[in-house]
């Protein structure tokens, strides 16, 4: 615990840090930071992030971006997400996975993202709620498509499991999944 603490404290120093919200250091590639946790520790990072949200002493603004709950507003605005059980209950888990994978993808999550308002400088998108919305929205994906429509803000992933620079590996867990484009934030 006292690890993940000293991770949280070099965080909120990296959001507030001139470099970091300008995206400089980082040889012209896309400003995304993953910051990586143990799956066990959601409590307490739930909690950081309550707190950062709302500091009023932070040089930046953060702006969250919880993928599970643009996830089912999404299904709300398209009157899916009461016959959600009731398909998977007749036709079973995969069939629905596919039908909601082709009602919903990468644009409708960045369409609802854009709604929420152009981001200055200043801003920090911070990408939270990524274990909950899966297996609906995997973050390399979200991520590879957020790339072309928020280059001037930098994005900070926070993400329960692994990332070694080359993978990312949901709750340590699942198969790991190519993504290069971020940092590790520690």
């Amino acid at each position: 615990m006292e690890e993940l603490n000293v991770g949280l404290d070099k965080l909120r120093t990296l959001v507030q840090d001139r470099d970091f919200l300008e995206g400089k250091g980082l040889s012209n590639e896309v400003n995304i930071r993953i910051f990586c946790y143990d799956p066990a520790d959601e409590m307490t990072v739930q909690h950081f992030i309550e707190q950062i949200k709302t500091d009023q002493m932070l040089d930046c603004n953060i702006v969250e971006y919880n993928l599970y709950k643009i996830f089912i507003e999404i299904c709300q605005e398209l009157d899916i997400l009461d016959s959600i059980p009731e398909m998977e209950e007749s036709e079973g888990s995969e069939f629905t996975l596919e039908q909601i994978h082709c009602a919903i993808g990468e644009d409708e999550f960045i369409a609802k993202m854009k709604e929420l308002g152009e981001r200055k400088i200043g801003d920090v998108m911070l990408i939270t709620g990524v274990g909950d919305v899966f297996p609906f929205m995997r973050v390399h994906k979200m991520l590879e498509a957020m790339q072309p429509h928020f280059t001037a803000t930098p994005i900070l992933v926070m993400y329960p499991g692994k990332f070694d620079g080359s993978y990312v590996k949901l709750f340590d867990r699942l198969t790991p999944n190519p993504y290069y484009r971020a940092f590790n934030v520690i």
